[in-house]
């Protein structure tokens, strides 16, 4: 059974925006989400910036007496799910749809690290008494798809997927191989990560891992460019709705794009670099091209994993080189971790979202702050502003720690 998905709802919580609309605007915009960190006092850090969701209020989506029994991470997600719900037509018809063949598949590479953090140190300083009965329920990385399904009655597949920085793009291309497959008929996917705290940070910058701008927050997340020094952190979610096709058709359903293939790869290389010339996501985007159906004569769009790093933004570009040969330049690759930072496990649900839009559009947000040309990375960018150009087929590709590699392809719909 092969069925075609389509995407009739987006959710986005991200550093540059609270909503879809908002977000869209400023990544067209090239406006950085980067600014010194306001969650914890990182005085004494190495680095004291990140991308945060800045201003974003629970209780818009969530009764005040249970956000104090969310993880952020978890308020993200319930956020986006309900955003993509409201756009989708289904928010408060959800219980028109048969409940056994609606699923949830949230992925989250850390949890509730929040909670985490603060449930120890109650530990430590007021004894094992002191740690709160809902510690355990709040930080579990799967409880996000778990609340999202009891909010909306979904009883089919429910599950968190935990890859790292790919976690956000298994969970939407699983989605869509359940319904694809026939195991059901809508499904809510997408990524969520909320962990600026003082542990993640330390650990990342412990591993030279993030960058050390300090002085310039606004224009450290520089990918493909030859001064990058590391990622900037980000927190936020992103959301689909995903629809068998004449399952949306019959209840009128607005279709943003269809998404029509997925790639899942390993490296088996290192705990945490990429394998000598992106083999690992050469072979992902080739899946899922393979499963679209289309060659590399269609590709348009790459919404890279782009994350400002030395080896991930050599290596990514070595494998687009690969898979889409004498047209790798012609295809504008662009990465909005520039503006978002790096949202790990949300990353790949961010970023389905971004490429949904741009088929359905026709316009690419930019990579900014772009000005030493690396030889390493030699495609077109998008470091110009935003593209104006009509797009058949977006690949967005999410990669983690781990070797974990995932290419999603969507197509525009056009009927």
């Amino acid at each position: 059974m092969n069925r075609r998905v389509v995407i009739t709802g987006t959710g986005l919580v991200t550093p540059v925006g609270l909503e879809v609309q908002d977000s869209w605007a400023a990544l067209l915009g090239g406006r950085s989400g980067a600014g010194p960190i306001t969650q914890f006092d990182a005085s004494g850090h190495a680095v004291r910036f990140a991308c945060e969701a800045k201003d974003f209020d629970p209780g818009q989506y969530i009764e005040r007496k249970e956000v104090k029994r969310t993880d952020r991470f978890s308020q993200f997600a319930i956020a986006t799910a309900v955003q993509a719900m409201r756009e989708a037509g289904l928010d408060d018809k959800f219980d028109t749809l048969d409940s056994e063949r609606f699923g949830v598949i949230v992925g989250s590479g850390i949890g509730g690290i929040h909670t985490f953090e603060e449930q120890h140190a109650r530990l430590l300083e007021k004894g094992p008494g002191r740690v709160s009965p809902f510690f355990v329920p709040m930080f579990i990385s799967d409880i996000a798809a778990g609340l999202v399904s009891i909010r909306y009655n979904a009883k089919g597949p429910n599950y968190c997927t935990v890859s790292a920085c790919a976690s956000g793009a298994h969970a939407v291309g699983n989605a869509f191989r359940s319904i694809k497959h026939g195991e059901a008929d809508v499904m809510l996917a997408g990524g969520t990560e909320a962990s600026i705290t003082g542990l993640t940070v330390a650990g990342f910058a412990s591993m030279t891992a993030l960058s050390t701008r300090n002085d310039s927050p606004e224009t450290a997340s520089r990918p493909f460019d030859a001064t990058r020094d590391g990622f900037v952190l980000g927190e936020g979610a992103g959301m689909v709705v995903l629809e068998e096709l004449e399952h949306a058709r019959a209840r009128g359903a607005t279709i943003i794009a269809e998404i029509v293939g997925y790639g899942q790869t390993a490296d088996a290389y290192h705990i945490t670099a990429p394998a000598e010339g992106g083999e690992g996501a050469v072979r992902a985007m080739r899946a899922a091209l393979r499963e679209a159906g289309a060659g590399p004569e269609a590709v348009g769009y790459v919404n890279a994993h782009g994350t400002s790093t030395p080896a991930n933004d050599k290596n990514e570009s070595a494998a687009i080189r690969t898979v889409l040969g004498d047209r790798a330049r012609d295809v504008i690759v662009g990465s909005t971790k520039s503006m978002t930072g790096h949202t790990l496990g949300a990353a790949g649900g961010v970023e389905a979202v971004i490429s949904a839009l741009v088929c359905r559009h026709g316009q690419i947000p930019p990579t900014i702050n772009y000005t030493t040309p690396d030889p390493d990375c030699d495609l077109n960018y998008g470091t110009d502003g935003a593209t104006e150009r009509p797009v058949e087929l977006a690949l967005s590709n999410s990669f983690g720690f781990g070797g974990h590699n995932v290419c999603l392809a969507f197509r525009r719909f056009d009927g």
